[in-house]
Formats: C-alpha cells, sequence, structure tokens
C-alpha cells in the first residue's frame, strides 16, 4: 500500500487553505509512527508537517486525525508544547483521505530512554521535564481550552476497557489466552469513578516528545491521536509500563538497567515526583492502572499487525514485528495485576 500522495494537489490546497504559503514542496516521509503515516513538506515558505488518515477500510474510530488537530490547536496558549496547527482537510478527494498540515518543530527525539547519547546532568533534566510536561497536560483548565466535551463522561477506564476489548476483537487473528484473561480480571476490577477528569494523552512515552536540539525542555508533545478526557493516572501508568520492557529495539524500555548509574529515575521516584506536582499524598492499587496500559497497548499494537495483514499499515514489516509482541504484553498485564 502507497502512503504517497499527489503534491501538486497538496500544494494548491495549500495555497487556498494555509496562509503565507507558498510553493512548490518537497516531501519527505518520517520513518517512525504506525498510525497515521506523517511526511515533512519543505516548501519555500517555511517547513511544514502534514499528518495523514491512512487510506483503505480502517477500524471506526481510529486514526483520529481531526481529534488531534483539534486538541493541539487547543493547546497553543497553555503549558503543554505543542506545534501550531496550520489546516485541516477533511475533504478526502484531494489525497485520499482527511488530513492537517502543521509547523514543523526542530527539535531531538529519543527513541532508547537510556539516553546513550545524552550525559547523566542532561538526562536527569529530561526525564524531569518529562514529568513536568504530563503534570501540565493533567492540569490543563479544560474550559478555558475549549475541550469540556472533547471526551464522554462517566467511568474512564469501564470505557476504555470496552472499546479496546471490541477493538482488539475486530482485529484478533489468533486466541491468545492471557489476553483473554486479562481482558476478564480487568472487567471484573474495574474501580469505582473517583471524579478525576483530566486531558489524558493517550500514548504517553518519551519517543513522542520532541526536546531542544541543545537544551532540556520538551518543546512540542507528539502523537495526541489517543488523546481524550479521561483519567490521568492512565497516562502516568503507560510510562512505567514502557520502562518494564526490555531495552533497545525488542521494548525501548528499561528492564534491567542500572538507572543509578544512568542517572535515570526509578519508578517510584517519577510517580512521587509527579504526585508531588499534581498535590497528590499517593495512588492506592497502582497495579490496575498499570495492567490496564499493558492491556490497551496489546490492543492497539494487535491492530497494526491486522493492518499489515491487510495491507493497510504505513510500514508493515514493522507493523508485524510490533504485533508479535502482543502475547508479551498480556503477560506483563496480568503479572502487573497480582501486585494489586
Amino acid at each position: 500500500m502507497s502512503t504517497r500522495f499527489d503534491t501538486g494537489a497538496v500544494e494548491a490546497w495549500m495555497m487556498a487553505n494555509v496562509p503565507g504559503f507558498h510553493g512548490p514542496i518537497s516531501v519527505e516521509k518520517f520513518a517512525t509512527g504506525q498510525s497515521n503515516p506523517t511526511f515533512k513538506l519543505t516548501a519555500a515558505s517555511g517547513t511544514y508537517v502534514l499528518r495523514r488518515k491512512p487510506p483503505g477500510q480502517l477500524l471506526k474510530s481510529a486514526h483520529a486525525v481531526d481529534r488531534e488537530f483539534r486538541v493541539q490547536g487547543a493547546l497553543a496558549d497553555t503549558d503543554v508544547p505543542v506545534a501550531q496547527m496550520r489546516a485541516f482537510c477533511e475533504d478526502d478527494s484531494v489525497i485520499g483521505s482527511m488530513f492537517y498540515i502543521m509547523d514543523y518543530v526542530d527539535g531531538r527525539t529519543f527513541v532508547d530512554p537510556r539516553l546513550p547519547d545524552v550525559g547523566i546532568d542532561d538526562r536527569r533534566a529530561i526525564f524531569d521535564e518529562m514529568n513536568r510536561v504530563l503534570a501540565a497536560i493533567h492540569s490543563v483548565d479544560l474550559g478555558f481550552a475549549g475541550l469540556t466535551d472533547y471526551g464522554p463522561q462517566g467511568n474512564y477506564y469501564q470505557r476504555q476497557i470496552d472499546r479496546w476489548t471490541k477493538q482488539y476483537r475486530a482485529s484478533e487473528t489468533e486466541t491468545i489466552p492471557d489476553m483473554d484473561a486479562l481482558i476478564s480480571w480487568l472487567q471484573e476490577n474495574v474501580p469505582d469513578d473517583d471524579g478525576q477528569v483530566t486531558l489524558v494523552h493517550g500514548d504517553y512515552r518519551i519517543d513522542n516528545l520532541l526536546f531542544a536540539p541543545d537544551a532540556s525542555n520538551c518543546v512540542a508533545v507528539l502523537d495526541w491521536e489517543l488523546s481524550t478526557l479521561g483519567h490521568p493516572y492512565a497516562d502516568l501508568a503507560a510510562v512505567i509500563m514502557q520502562w518494564a520492557l526490555p531495552p533497545g529495539d525488542a521494548g525501548r524500555g528499561l528492564a534491567g538497567v542500572d538507572r543509578a548509574v544512568l542517572g535515570l529515575p526509578e519508578d517510584e521516584a517519577f510517580i512521587e515526583a509527579y504526585c508531588v506536582r499534581m498535590g497528590l499524598p499517593g495512588i492506592d492499587r497502582f497495579g490496575f492502572y498499570l495492567a490496564f496500559c499493558f492491556f490497551r497497548m496489546a490492543s492497539i499494537l494487535q491492530g497494526v499487525k491486522r493492518r499489515a495483514l491487510d495491507g493497510n499499515a504505513s510500514n508493515p514489516a514493522r507493523a508485524l514485528e510490533l504485533g508479535a509482541f502482543v502475547p508479551t504484553f498480556a503477560k506483563g498485564g496480568l503479572d502487573a495485576a497480582k501486585t494489586v
């Protein structure tokens, strides 16, 4: 499947819809990202990013580039760093699917959370900035940002478990007993709604953050497709879940890493710093939130695998590699459940 597009059509659309734009454009596809194909557009008037919904048959409610555009635009005047949104196109006839244009932000991405090319003091600063930005997301004034209707009401975890169970079943390619057991456990252990409702990113991890080229500050939070109104502990637990995975390409985690030597925070220290920033005394039954995050990621990766098999993946080879981790995430969720 090709995710390329008619550059002439994009140039014409941008001339009509992006103030100050002047072509022609050259196009470069970003290698990262499995959900919504993303392209760097270099033009006479500047550098932009085009993020599109992939073509083809897709799961209902997936690849919500319209929501990505809305939430990032709403955060422009908050403490959450985001790229400047330029224009949204809902007309599929332009390139075959809806897309949006935003400014290109120059910065560093870190795929490996060990930060091997960064000094120890900078590592500490980068991880503290990651913690600060997470707290900033959860502290957004929803009324000021115009996001009070950005998600449905009710128990966030029940809603998410129901949604992702349906998504998982719709993309299921084989029976995974641990996944079936995890789904059952989560359904039986959903906590009561405690009234906390914040903006949540939905996929918060270090490789979805863009840092300044020569400093530790975050200049943009990326990949808002899964954002909604919900419970903030899900984002926090997603960070801890990622760190529980193996380091390197296998999991991009910190399992078995001597964090003290590298200047990286332990799970408890990161959680404590977050609680201090949010004015919380601590978090009870954290294992549930962790189990939930393993389940959700397993469901997402199952969808990635299914798209690869159906020919709709942005990077088919990488999609199949990621899809192979579904049983690993299911087991991780069951292990986390045992700590509750």
